[in-house]
């Protein structure tokens, strides 16, 4: 991974004015924040550089206001959460470029917290527009990117400013780079991935991207269906992407030539409905009744997974085995979620996991703390397992 600068290349900052770009795009229900868990990431970052007497302006998005300011996608909406995280007040301003941004940027005093309003409030941010970016860059002398889950889009925000102040990665995105180069980057081995969820066509550059890159890579979820079928095998009514067969072949055969083992599942969980606790029962892959769904991989699938988690040094997870939402569909997940939490625990294994459905799953298992990193960045994450250059993180080791 390029050189990147971080806060510890930050020195003497007292009364400088830093425009950090940060993820507050968090869940509100009712007027209120119902989960706060993206603003007590980059607290760390805010709080560092207000205890080192800068002037820290915050820029984030809220929601997709297609460039024009809507009500009920306001950031003061969200202020009241942040000052509860921070435990210090944070001023607000009604706009993030113009008077209003430039009036409270003056007023504010050394180790003071600004929130701008909603950057999408303005087309010219995800247009990455030169006019509005250099009106962002007029309020900063440096600029700080904090938000690796926006550093997949080329915008004024998250990219554009990085041409116009210098750059530094705050401690969240700084967190986040490390965990993903000893993830993919440059792994301890063998590399082991799990990759699962409905459907392939969502993840076919994923899974071409890591054929090259790991030593086993497992599929689990609906998308195994699919390499099971385009195998011969009849899976039923399973959920199943008949029409891709080609593309699982030739994703099998990049395997082979790679020298990467693919881990499908030999045995199922069926049943002829899809609703917690339908009757079931478990099958040899080759036997899934043409009128029954398989809803999980069986107990001689997950033997195998944990033979590869134990003889993995790093183990890369997205995406669950089996339908999780509702038992019993959940016990393969949950107990292969088991066993990688215990090697890491015992220090046997570096996880990184991602993905909404990911951390969903690994929070169900009761192991999300347990593994070596989570990242909560969503597409960015699935984009850096796909191995695309990231706008937000290329430009930050480019002005390293």
């Amino acid at each position: 991974m390029p050189a990147f600068k971080t806060l510890d290349d930050l020195t003497d900052i007292a009364g400088k004015r830093v425009l950090v770009r940060v993820d507050l795009n968090v869940p509100v229900s009712g007027g209120k924040v119902t989960d706060a868990t993206r603003i007590e990431r980059v607290a760390p970052t805010i709080l560092e550089l207000s205890k080192k007497g800068a002037k820290v302006i915050l820029l984030a998005h809220f929601g997709r206001p297609k460039g024009e300011p809507v009500a009920d996608m306001s950031l003061s909406l969200i202020v009241p959460a942040v000052n509860e995280v921070l435990g210090q007040k944070v001023l607000f301003a009604a706009d993030c470029i113009g008077p209003d941004a430039a009036e409270a940027v003056e007023t504010m005093k050394n180790g003071d917290i600004l929130l701008l309003e909603n950057t999408r409030f303005h087309k010219g941010e995800e247009n990455n527009d030169p006019a509005f970016t250099e009106e962002l860059a007029r309020n900063g002398d440096l600029f700080v990117n904090d938000a690796f889950s926006a550093a997949h889009r080329a915008h004024a925000s998250t990219e554009g400013l990085a041409h116009h102040l210098p750059a530094y990665a705050g401690r969240t995105m700084q967190e986040e780079l490390e965990a993903l180069e000893k993830g993919l980057g440059n792994p301890a081995r063998p590399v082991v991935a799990i990759v699962g969820g409905a459907k392939v066509s969502s993840k076919i550059d994923l899974l071409q991207n890591l054929v090259k890159k790991v030593d086993a890579l497992v599929i689990g979820g609906g998308m195994a269906n699919t390499f099971i079928a385009a195998n011969g095998i009849d899976v039923g009514k399973s959920l199943c992407e008949h029409d891709l067969a080609e593309t699982a072949k030739a994703i099998m055969a990049q395997a082979q030539a790679s020298g990467c083992t693919i881990v499908l599942p030999v045995d199922g969980v069926v049943a002829r409905e899809f609703k917690a606790g339908a009757d079931n029962e478990t099958v040899a892959i080759d036997a899934i009744p043409a009128d029954a769904m398989m809803l999980d991989v069986g107990p001689q699938s997950v033997k195998a997974v944990s033979e590869w988690i134990a003889k993995a040094a790093t183990l890369v997870w997205n995406g669950p085995l089996g339908a999780f939402e509702i038992t019993p569909f959940d016990t393969a997940t949950v107990s292969a979620a088991k066993f990688a939490a215990e090697q890491t625990k015992a220090g046997k294994l570096t996880s990184v996991a991602g993905g909404g459905d990911t951390v969903a799953a690994l929070n169900h298992a009761g192991v999300a703390d347990d593994f070596s990193y989570i990242s909560t960045a969503g597409g960015a994450f699935l984009e850096w397992m796909e191995g695309k250059e990231l706008p937000g993180v290329a430009v930050l080791s480019k002005t390293a």
